[in-house]
């Protein structure tokens, strides 16, 4: 279908006929010649008689905007045919005098192209993508070059273009296309050539410079323009500047506590942005929503139990404004949808914050909203045919109904018992679209984190063989499979009452089919899964369990360059070595005293403080069985790091290190040649003669008392005690 000739008339046919046409898109998109004439002419444009340069070049960008949408194989030929470089060079070489209409559609084209690059590459902005591109690889290349510190030169300053439609456009551009971190902080830190040579020549030393002027204040030139931005009367422009702004403070902890604290005397941009979640405009106040978001998440850690007040009043009034939209007569399901992931956002991994949502009504608002968008008696015909909005929607609520329910029992409740949720979760776990089952696995990882409701609700109502049934099956989508292998993991605990029938219908085979596996997330909680279906397990289950799995391979796992993966098999290693005749199982299976605690020793003497722990406590396992207790004693590698982790290690390691300490001279009074060799004598005795002194304070801890060997936690010092003891009442019989 190549255009013989490319003209005015010709391009403005093309352009009605592939807009919001898929079929078409294809068609021209995989037509190399159409597309480089097209391509061409964004920097060369043929002069046909009666037809202006500048005409063709506006609507050569139109159609590159459009195919850029929709088309895996135009998307594929553009990027084949250079036309980011192409907009890049149009762009680059504007003249004062070319018209606002050509700059502003040659940063629409650039816009939708990058847009679409940055979805391929992924992640998805709003839930997850139906699936995962083919172009992955090419579209990545391309990305990355976009954000090349040359590039943006190119394109970066339209941010300041007179045109509200061209700074929109380029704001829009930023808001979409940064989806790495890399990206995030390379654009934040831009600046233009002027300001970048001022900061050189302020480095020069003889000239100080006005801190008011410094390219970083604000969090740098960027967030000062898409900030200046928000007071344009604009809303498309504003909308624009608060997704741009959200998108840089998104996990930007320097960028979101210099956007939330303004200067002395002044609002700060947080200020300004929670001021126009009061808009009447929704689309506005989502994005303002998002922005205030992104800013308070970057500049509050979760892991903090002490949330401000400041903090904790613009989580609420974003929570206002979401629940206004979610549970609105009027709002469309788009708009419900980006109001559900946004609420995600706010609280996601966030205890205080949970627990907000559950006060303020969050989660009535989308667990009413589950229910109305979820038929109860569902058919293949109804699912077949609801709209992909609805099932967008759906995997939004769903999500968010997950999230918020991650930490509380009385949240769990609520969903379980008042809301009454789990058949609408459950039957969201057969949905055709990927999002919505995923979803539904995390909403039933979420209530299977509850005793009571794994115990009841979770069996009474099947979810928990539904989420068995998902898990088995072989040709699932891999995001789905490791959300429901999450809840797998919760499942075969011992308190679960579904733990022998799953381990009866095929968990254990499965479990080994993902540790086989490639993907590094589905190998770490299927090590995740067998850890907590060996704890307190049988000497059978172990040796079922172990027997599945391979000795030679948890021997392969246990020097896995991945920690985490070191750390899950350490842990299911500990769980085995319960027992003195277990400690003897793993011993003769994975190659005798010797390897076993050469193991040992080496993931002691690990970077990763977690890795150590689960060393440490499968060395206290091992020291309880008398008869591998000497060659404890005997490995100087083993005792000297036994005496760091009790003299430097955090307190969750120092416990299991001193009982093993306890257990080594109680059993063998005639180890102090050992222990003396090793250092352990003397750091048990300032252990002991430092406590009296230690305060519980952890600053006068930090600067006075682990480091000098005192020691603040009573179960520690008690046991250090006992130790020494047995050490020197056994140094007195020799005597």
């Amino acid at each position: 279908m190549t255009i013989a000739t490319i003209n005015v008339a010709s391009l403005k046919a093309i352009k009605n006929s592939v807009i919001g046409n898929r079929t078409s898109k294809g068609v021209y998109g995989r037509d190399e010649t159409f597309v480089t004439k097209l391509v061409d002419a964004l920097n060369d444009p043929p002069a046909p008689a009666g037809d202006s340069a500048t005409a063709i070049r506006i609507e050569a960008s139109h159609i590159i905007a459009s195919l850029s949408y929709g088309s895996p194989d135009a998307l594929r030929t553009l990027l084949r045919l250079n036309a980011p470089q192409a907009l890049l060079y149009a762009i680059s070489t504007l003249q004062p005098k070319d018209s606002v209409a050509l700059k502003a559609a040659l940063a629409r084209a650039l816009r939708a192209l990058a847009i679409a690059v940055a979805d391929a590459v992924g992640p998805s902005q709003w839930g997850l993508a139906s699936s995962v591109s083919d172009l992955r690889v090419e579209a990545k290349v391309a990305l990355d070059y976009l954000f090349q510190p040359e590039v943006l030169d190119v394109y970066i300053p339209l941010l300041v273009d007179p045109s509200a439609q061209v700074s929109a456009a380029m704001a829009q551009l930023v808001a979409s296309a940064v989806r790495d971190a890399s990206h995030r902080i390379r654009i934040s830190e831009w600046s233009p050539l002027v300001e970048r040579s001022v900061e050189t020549k302020g480095k020069r030393g003889w000239e100080k410079r006005d801190p008011t002027k410094s390219p970083s204040r604000l969090g740098g030139w960027i967030a000062r323009t898409l900030a200046t931005l928000l007071h344009r009367k604009d809303v498309k422009l504003q909308e624009a500047a608060l997704s741009a702004l959200a998108a840089l403070a998104k996990d930007n902890e320097t960028l979101a506590i210099r956007l939330a604290k303004g200067p002395p005397g002044q609002d700060s941009v947080l200020t300004v942005v929670l001021s126009l979640c009061k808009s009447r405009n929704v689309d506005l106040q989502l994005a303002a929503s998002l922005c205030a978001t992104n800013i308070l998440r970057a500049s509050s850690s979760p892991n903090n139990s002490y949330i401000s007040p400041s903090d904790q009043a613009t989580a609420i009034t974003i929570m206002h404004v979401l629940n206004r939209v979610i549970g609105s007569d009027t709002a469309n399901n788009h708009t419900k949808t980006k109001a559900c992931f946004i609420l995600y956002y706010l609280v996601t991994d966030h205890r205080t914050f949970c627990q907000l949502a559950f006060e303020r009504n969050s989660l009535h608002q989308v667990g009413q909203l589950v229910s109305a968008i979820t038929p109860v008696e569902k058919t293949t015909e109804v699912e077949e045919d609801e709209p992909e909005s609805v099932s967008r929607l759906r995997e939004a609520v769903l999500t968010a109904v997950a999230a918020i329910s991650l930490f509380d029992i009385d949240i769990r409740f609520a969903i379980t018992d008042e809301l009454r949720l789990i058949p609408a979760i459950q039957a969201s776990l057969s949905h055709p679209y990927v999002g919505v089952r995923y979803a539904a696995c995390q909403c039933a990882r979420a209530l299977s984190r509850a005793v009571a409701a794994l115990r009841t609700n979770i069996v009474d109502t099947g979810l928990g063989m539904s989420v068995f049934q998902l898990f088995m099956k072989q040709d699932e989508d891999r995001r789905v499979m490791h959300a429901a292998s999450a809840v797998m993991c919760n499942i075969v605990t011992d308190f679960s009452p579904l733990r022998s029938t799953v381990i009866d219908q095929g968990a254990i085979t499965r479990l080994v089919q993902l540790l086989n596996h490639g993907d590094v997330e589905l190998k770490l909680n299927a090590l995740w899964a067998f850890k907590n279906l060996l704890y307190k397990a049988t000497p059978d289950l172990k040796r079922q369990v172990m027997s599945s799995i391979g000795w030679s391979e948890m021997n392969n796992l246990l020097t896995d360059p991945d920690t985490r993966i070191q750390e899950q098999a350490l842990h299911i290693v500990r769980h085995i070595a319960d027992g003195v005749d277990e400690v003897d199982l793993v011993f003769s299976e994975m190659g005798g005293s010797e390897a076993m605690l050469g193991s040992l020793a080496v993931a002691m003497e690990s970077d990763d403080e977690d890795v150590v722990l689960q060393a440490v406590f499968v060395l206290a396992n091992v020291a309880n069985s008398p008869a591998h207790q000497r060659s404890i004693l005997s490995h100087p590698r083993i005792l000297h790091r036994l005496r760091e982790c009790l003299v430097d290690a955090k307190v969750e390691i120092r416990r299991p290190a001193v009982s093993c300490v306890l257990e080594l001279v109680r059993h063998n009074p005639r180890s102090h040649r050992e222990l003396h060799e090793a250092g352990i004598d003397s750091t048990l005795r300032h252990m002991c003669e430092h406590t009296s002194h230690v305060s519980a304070s952890p600053t006068l801890r930090l600067a006075g008392g682990r480091h000098m060997g005192a020691e603040d936690d009573l179960e520690v010092q008690e046991k250090a005690q006992q130790a020494l003891h047995w050490l020197e009442h056994s140094l007195d019989m020799d005597v």
